[in-house]
């Protein structure tokens, strides 16, 4: 395999890194920290690593095949973490490189676990860092779901190959227009939810750092508390509403910009996500008045507020809802991995292919009660192919799979059957908090043992990257010519 093209976008991507790296720089400059010094440091060297992979690798003829573009997909993510960690491991924190790698990975994949005790006391820079880190993920993830996991087709996102350049192709030929569009929305809806926690109170500093991570369903926070710092009804509504908008795809938002203003809700991916929400809110609800004895109004704002944050894979918390009783953590265990929308920042398995293996049974149910009838699955009213059918059934499968592999290795490396099922759970589905006193909305993973939190960074770049993307680079035929 000619190696060039791969190195090439990579080295692009790893200088791209290099300047977003500055920013924190001129934070930590600004507050008078002397830690800009180590943000300067890391992005320069990121820079001169990023530079010569690109110019030493760069031909005339670049002709990526789907080989490059699982290689691509796969080496970018950790080589953007191994420079993201730089920041991590020589500042004022001091954290150790597994420490680094860890809080890297969780920001790019958007996961949002944290190894940082004391947030309050962090310098700035590294807090920006760490809202960057997921705000970059976020975007990262979209541009993937859309452009090149499709064409990988992995676990089923050929759906999204023909919904995407059908729609999108007749006003914006090429993929970089509707990567650079997309990335103006995000963007837009980040400076929009900025000024809205302005408004509701926040500082202008938590306020940027928490849009970014709110739109990017990361939730990385500022404080150890996370949202219950605050204390506010009407930021943590406006918190669930932009994860909601970061759950939703972003394809349509860019349809209904260019006319088709029902796009958002006629989408049956959409449709399904937001009816399973309320349904659990209100369940959830109930719970909490009925049984545990929460007024009615406070009840609906820690329901509506960690549900969502929850299912969309963001991570906030305002409460420790594992002590709401025995029925909340079978609840937010099961949520976890739901994830949002196809072509949105969420991770988990998606919605679409919860569809998908509905319409599949059902199918097979007709088959089951009528032999000799014709009955066939459809998604968004169009017809599934029995290929997309078996490629969400692999994923399924390697899904719960590499879910249990992963609870078994935390397991045997000494943590609680909670813990270590929970936290598999929250590694591969990239949501963050865990369940139980260790690793719950209150805790963090700093007391986990190194060799767990290497599993755990490998179990969100599997989720993030959608499994199949990863393990097939494990296999020997793939690096056969």
């Amino acid at each position: 395999m000619d190696f060039r093209p791969a190195i090439f976008v990579v080295g692009l991507l790893l200088a791209t890194l290099a300047v977003v790296m500055c920013v924190p720089a001129i934070a930590d400059f600004a507050y008078g920290h002397p830690d800009w010094q180590v943000f300067a440091v890391s992005a320069a060297t990121t820079f001169f690593v990023g530079v010569t992979m690109a110019l030493t690798s760069k031909t005339r003829d670049m002709k990526l095949t789907i080989r490059h573009a699982f290689m691509i997909t796969t080496t970018s993510w950790m080589a953007m973490t191994l420079f993201a960690s730089l920041p991590f491991a020589f500042s004022e924190l001091d954290m150790g490189f597994t420490d680094a790698v860890f809080e890297a990975m969780s920001g790019i994949t958007t996961t949002g676990s944290t190894v940082i005790s004391g947030l309050e006391n962090a310098p700035p820079g590294i807090l920006l860092w760490r809202s960057l880190l997921q705000w970059l993920g976020g975007i990262g993830i979209i541009v993937m779901g859309i452009a090149v996991l499709p064409m990988l087709q992995v676990g089923g996102m050929q759906l999204f190959r023909m919904e995407s350049s059908d729609q999108s192709d007749k006003a914006m030929p090429r993929a970089a227009q509707i990567a650079s569009a997309i990335g103006v929305i995000y963007l837009l809806l980040t400076i929009v939810w900025a000024g809205f926690y302005w408004v509701a109170g926040m500082t202008g500093f938590d306020a940027i750092s928490h849009a970014m991570t709110t739109i990017a369903t990361g939730g990385f926070s500022n404080h150890d508390e996370s949202f219950a710092y605050f204390d506010s009804a009407m930021i943590e509504y406006i918190g669930a509403a932009g994860m909601l908008v970061g759950a939703l795809p972003f394809i349509l938002y860019l349809r209904a910009l260019q006319g088709d203003m029902l796009a958002v809700v006629n989408d049956s991916q959409v449709q399904w996500f937001l009816i399973f929400i309320a349904g659990v809110i209100v369940t959830t609800c109930g719970w909490l008045v009925l049984e545990v004895g929460e007024d009615p109004l406070n009840a609906l704002r820690l329901a509506t507020f960690n549900i969502v944050s929850i299912i969309t894979g963001t991570g906030y918390a305002t409460d420790d809802y594992s002590i709401w009783g025995s029925f909340s953590p079978v609840i937010f265990f099961f949520i976890m991995f739901i994830g949002g929308c196809s072509g949105s920042t969420t991770c988990g398995i998606k919605v679409f292919r919860f569809q998908v293996l509905y319409a599949a049974a059902r199918t097979q149910i007709h088959h089951l009660l009528q032999p000799h009838g014709v009955f066939i699955p459809y998604f968004n009213k169009r017809p599934i192919s029995e290929e997309i059918i078996i490629s969400v059934l692999s994923f399924f499968f390697m899904w719960f799979f590499t879910f249990a592999l992963l609870t078994l290795g935390l397991s045997l490396l000494g943590l609680d059957f909670v813990t270590a099922f929970s936290s598999a759970a929250t590694s591969i589905a990239n949501v963050g908090p865990a369940l139980g006193p260790v690793a719950g909305p209150t805790g963090n993973f700093v007391s986990f043992p190194d060799a767990a939190k290497w599993l755990m960074a490998g179990g969100m770049l599997l989720g993030r990257l959608e499994l199949f993307t990863v393990i097939v680079m494990l296999s020997r035929s793939f690096w056969r010519s």
